[in-house]
């Protein structure tokens, strides 16, 4: 069986953007699976739709192809790129949509740990390989410089699940475009300070703190001005605000039958401190 083809925008689903990608992947390749990650990227926010497909498309089969456009350089001198990872490919514009994907691959020891919205470059390590998609070959005709997606990513997608080398689309390159990723900052032996990094749609506060940063013993959180006493297991498990480890890893704060997002008026980037009781 051909590996799915995953598809990530912030088209919306209101019009016809989704639907034609799909049609140019079926017309080039009939027996393409084509599944949905999500349309609902905020609009022309790259680190939205990265940190969603960092944490989507390690779920996907081996060696499935995922293609991500979030594009508000489309028409631009910016570069598109296949990344060819172990077990996956990826198709997107080189804008920084794979930061995540690259820093989960350890492809560079020197990805920006502090928060900022300036793109960088970074060289990928040896063993991981992207290619400059220049080849108009494998193009849709004629390109519109407002719809790569549609005349750029989705016919490559589709010359990709139907065996073509991801080397045939154009020349390899070994630097790409990332963005800073959010890490936290110890601020003592015990007390660390993070910052959330997305908003889910339950409300839910995702934070750049794992599992693996958390100080050891009972933890006290806080947040917005607000103290949260110890780490739960499940949504349910409190009344009120609650910090759990979510399904991505990382520390949450929610509101039980509620948005914590609403309650506590929060934004991306607000601060989030743990600190071990003693």
């Amino acid at each position: 069986m051909a590996p799915p083809i995953t598809l990530l925008t912030d088209f919306g689903t209101e019009d016809a953007y989704v639907a034609v990608m799909k049609g140019v992947i079926l017309t080039r390749d009939p027996k393409a699976i084509v599944i949905d990650i999500t349309h609902a990227i905020e609009p022309q926010n790259i680190r939205h739709g990265a940190f969603i497909l960092g944490s989507a498309y390690h779920y996907f089969p081996k060696n499935s192809i995922h293609v991500a456009v979030v594009d508000p350089g489309v028409g631009s001198e910016r570069r598109g790129i296949i990344l060819k990872a172990p077990g996956a490919l990826f198709v997107a514009p080189d804008n920084g949509i794979l930061t995540y994907v690259i820093d989960q691959l350890a492809l560079n020891d020197e990805l920006l740990p502090d928060t900022g919205i300036d793109a960088t470059m970074i060289r990928l390590k040896r063993g991981i390989e992207a290619v400059s998609i220049t080849d108009p070959r494998f193009w849709r005709t004629p390109v519109s410089p407002t719809f790569h997606g549609r005349d750029i990513f989705a016919p490559v997608a589709a010359g990709l699940s139907l065996g073509v080398s991801p080397y045939e689309f154009g020349e390899k390159t070994d630097v790409l475009t990332v963005l800073p990723i959010s890490r936290p900052q110890l601020l003592g032996p015990h007390e660390l300070l993070g910052h959330v990094m997305h908003i889910d749609h339950f409300g839910n506060l995702v934070t750049d703190i794992r599992s693996s940063d958390l100080p050891p013993g009972f933890t006290e959180v806080y947040v917005g001005g607000f103290r949260i006493d110890g780490i739960s297991r499940h949504y349910m498990q409190e009344h009120g605000l609650l910090a759990l480890i979510g399904s991505s890893g990382y520390l949450e704060i929610a509101l039980c039958r509620g948005s914590a997002a609403s309650h506590l008026g929060a934004t991306v980037g607000d601060e989030v401190t743990v600190a071990a009781v003693s």
